[in-house]
């Protein structure tokens, strides 16, 4: 017998995949492993929908907040800002700033503005709210996704279904204290506002309705803590959440746990104008309509950074930085339908896929050797080495097993041992044929290499596009394919000539062509 390369590849995609497949197969507290999906281990399915129109709401007040920053800092007087779900309106009181902001309202996209005199009308267009409304969908699904990869959850998977809704599972939720902890960060809109409280007539919030307020361009909100306490606060915020960088958890002089946070340099500037201009007056931190604090500005606050106190217990605090740091929900979600997948259930899911897997692999490698004998037994090996590489690819890179995953696996059984199928098949013609050993093996692999080569890139093919267009579980499926498809060329092409290569003299010298192809004189 004598080495050759092809061996020495198969010997050591063996040893790789015993390395890497070994803590998933035997459960150890070291190395990588291959993760259980929803399927398999229990969790929380949900479909969520998100309140579209509330987005547009949200664009159309950020575009009244940039004018309003617009004309303070250039000096343009204007009155009477307003807005609305369909646009935004204000009065310019000096004709002089016309030119000034008729150039700035150009630059805005997706608005039409008209001009009634000193009376001037923002409305957005058809196209911009439809635009609007996708945006608020795909933010939602990458700001959810955001949160739960900083939450801990071990690949969840958010996903778009149908024109707007969405898609999360999340597997390894095991309590309902996790459920709900993983619900109310999913759902928090996280957005952060700083704004003016009008203290012209604060006083007076307790007998003010909300059509009163909105007279004086204010809102009404209450305080976090005790909703009985009520504040008046302009509408329009100084500081909105998107300017926000960073948020972390923090602790105050008695040891209590707050959020810090950081705003990027257009909302350190605004903020630092804003705090020097209102000296003495307040400023309410204002988090998902409730008020957190309404600290008094005793100086300029340069920096762009500020603190978000509130009766938090620390794991509150931390979910409530992670929910800020990835970002505010431009729209508020709300649950379509919800399922919880219990842990049993799981069990019961691998256990039948465990049955299934071994019950179908044990039969092909049966009939193998009853079949092909010798040349049965080396396509054996190569099939255990395939189903060990699978194993050790997905845990390389973190991979997630699911039901159709491990059907996937079942089907990848049947794709590699039908290579050596083939094979074995070309090299029996041949040596009916009475040609040699040597070239039996190698025209045996020459003349079957085309047949394998298209049906594997064929069915390699279908799979990726499986994983394209496919959600959840159809890429758990097409995942394992793709992965068994490679490796079988690898255990069921390579290795398996290699080993024939090595024992080539053996065999000819035996001249049993019984014991090593199964053929009978």
């Amino acid at each position: 017998m004598k080495l050759n390369y092809r061996v020495i590849i198969f010997a050591l995609a063996l040893v790789f995949g015993l390395v890497f497949s070994v803590p998933s197969l035997l459960n150890l507290p070291a190395g990588k492993k291959v993760t259980l999906g929803l399927d398999l281990q229990g969790g929380l399915h949900m479909l969520l929908g998100v309140k579209t129109e509330e987005a547009v709401k949200s664009h159309v007040k950020s575009i009244a907040a940039s004018i309003k920053r617009f004309s303070e800092k250039n000096d343009i007087l204007i009155d009477d800002l307003n807005f609305d779900d369909k646009g935004v309106s204000f009065t310019l009181l000096d004709s002089d700033d016309k030119s000034k902001i008729e150039e700035y309202l150009k630059n805005l996209k997706g608005v039409k503005v008209a001009f009634n005199g000193e009376k001037v009308q923002l409305t957005l267009t058809p196209k911009e709210i439809e635009k609007t409304k996708k945006h608020a969908i795909d933010q939602a699904i990458e700001t959810i996704r955001n949160r739960l990869d900083q939450f801990g959850l071990s690949e969840p998977l958010v996903a778009k279904q149908g024109d707007g809704s969405i898609l999360v599972e999340l597997a390894g939720i095991k309590s309902a204290a996790d459920e709900q902890r993983a619900r109310e960060l999913i759902s928090r809109a996280a957005r952060l506002e700083l704004m003016a409280v009008d203290e012209e007539r604060a006083a007076r919030v307790y007998q003010m309705s909300d059509d009163d307020a909105a007279e004086y361009g204010d809102v009404i909100l209450s305080d976090v803590k005790n909703p009985k306490i009520k504040y008046l606060v302009k509408e329009i915020p100084i500081i909105e959440g998107d300017m926000l960088t960073d948020a972390h958890v923090g602790f105050d002089q008695n040891n209590r746990p707050v959020i810090n946070f950081t705003l990027n340099a257009e909302g350190a500037e605004i903020f630092g104008d804003f705090t020097g201009k209102n000296v003495g007056k307040r400023l309410a931190i204002v988090l998902d309509g409730k008020v957190y604090s309404d600290p008094k500005i005793n100086e300029r606050i340069g920096g762009g950074s500020g603190q978000i106190s509130g009766n938090y217990t620390v794991v509150e605090a931390k979910d409530l930085a992670i929910a800020l740091r990835s970002g505010a929900l431009l729209a508020p979600i709300y649950m379509l339908e919800k399922r919880s997948v219990g842990p049993s259930l799981g069990a019961d899911s691998i256990k039948a896929s465990m049955i299934a897997l071994i019950s179908g692999f044990v039969l092909v490698m049966i009939f193998m050797v009853v079949y092909y004998r010798m040349a049965g037994v080396i396509a054996n090996i190569a099939l255990v080495v395939n189903l060990f590489l699978i194993l050790a690819v997905m845990a390389l890179f973190g991979a997630t097993l699911t039901l159709p995953g491990m059907a996937g696996i079942v089907l990848t059984v049947g794709m590699a041992v039908d290579a050596n199928v083939i094979i074995s098949e070309r090299i029996r013609e041949l040596l009916r044929e009475g040609v040699s050993i040597h070239k039996a093996i190698e025209d045996g692999y020459s003349n079957a290499m085309s047949a394998i080569l298209d049906a594997n890139i064929t069915t390699l093919i279908a799979a990726v596009v499986l994983y394209v267009y496919g959600t959840g579980a159809i890429k758990g499926f097409a995942i394992t394919m793709s992965i068994g498809i490679l490796a079988s060329m690898l255990t069921a092409i390579l290795g398996t000539h290699g080993i024939y290569e090595m024992l080539e003299k053996k065999i000819a010298k035996s001249k049993d062509n019984y014991f090593w192809f199964g053929i009978k004189a």
